[in-house]
């Protein structure tokens, strides 16, 4: 069955225990979530995911996971982190054998590795070639942004990148992403504090955090952006907007799990050296989602 890589994808936490290991129950528990509220795919081991600490041998426990909750035509994307070309394609190999559906590749960031344009394009383009699996660029590193010419040329001429993660330049980025690429490629939000206003600019969906926090109003969201139900829609963005802000900052991860337990969803540990989060960011977070 034809995988349909569109609508609310949910980026997965990954629950570790106090010695670092993944916790297969808390992650099952957020999956389950996730897809109850309407979800349509699931990503693992992105930025939320703690994706840069995930070892290949630990995608299979992501993905397996993930695979016991999607339908046939919903997918698995799995998160691409690495430093150079050579480990990204091992590393998507090691998703794809995993069962992954898709793989979501992030430039390299580490600051004098940062490649030029042609760096980047033959970055992907050998991805694509040797792993031969969907491909959706992850556009998160300030430093080494893919702007929209190089999506553009990446859609054009190679076989397996269909799509863009927008996380960076806010929704004017991804609005310029929309209007290069035309019907040719998929563009993905991810400007949590505005899903909705990104939906109704033509985002093919959303892989975001937030939408792991509030997937069922996100779900509401999409559906109405769909439906033409403006007034509806951006009523919820509304809601959400203040409440996001708490959200912003280093340690993302460590954040969204201290959010996510203050709604009583229990998510572990985040992996060393992401280990202490200050009382008054927790007393912010709290307060922001209680009130």
């Amino acid at each position: 069955m034809e995988k349909k890589f569109e609508g609310i994808i949910p980026p997965i936490v990954t629950p570790f225990d106090e010695d670092g290991a993944i916790h297969e129950t808390m992650l099952r528990s957020e999956m389950k979530i996730c897809m109850d509220a309407g979800a349509d795919g699931l990503s693992v081991a992105g930025s939320t995911g703690e994706g840069p600490t995930i070892r290949d041998e630990e995608y299979g426990t992501l993905i397996r996971a993930a695979k016991d909750y999607v339908s046939g035509e919903q997918p698995v994307v799995c998160g691409i982190m690495r430093t150079c070309t050579r480990d990204a394609v091992k590393s998507g190999l090691a998703a794809k054998e995993a069962g992954a559906d898709a793989i979501m590749v992030t430039p390299p960031a580490y600051n004098v590795l940062v490649p030029n344009e042609e760096g980047m394009y033959e970055f992907y383009r050998t991805i694509s070639r040797e792993v031969k699996l969907p491909i959706i660029i992850y556009n998160v590193i300030p430093q080494n942004t893919i702007l929209p010419g190089l999506y553009k040329r990446l859609l054009d001429t190679t076989d397996y990148v269909m799509g863009i993660k927008q996380s960076v330049g806010g929704i004017q980025a991804l609005y310029a992403d929309i209007m290069s690429a035309g019907q040719k490629g998929r563009v993905y939000a991810a400007t949590d504090d505005m899903i909705f206003s990104c939906f109704e600019l033509g985002a093919a969906g959303a892989i975001s955090a937030i939408l792991s926090l509030f997937p069922a109003e996100c779900r509401q969201m999409w559906e109405c952006a769909q439906r033409k139900e403006h007034d509806k829609g951006l009523a919820i963005q509304n809601s959400l907007y203040d409440t996001w802000q708490c959200m912003g900052g280093n340690q993302f991860p460590i954040r969204l799990k201290y959010a996510l337990h203050v709604l009583g969803r229990e998510t572990g540990y985040c992996r060393s050296p992401i280990t202490y989060l200050p009382e008054d960011e927790k007393t912010r977070i709290r307060e922001a989602l209680l009130k």
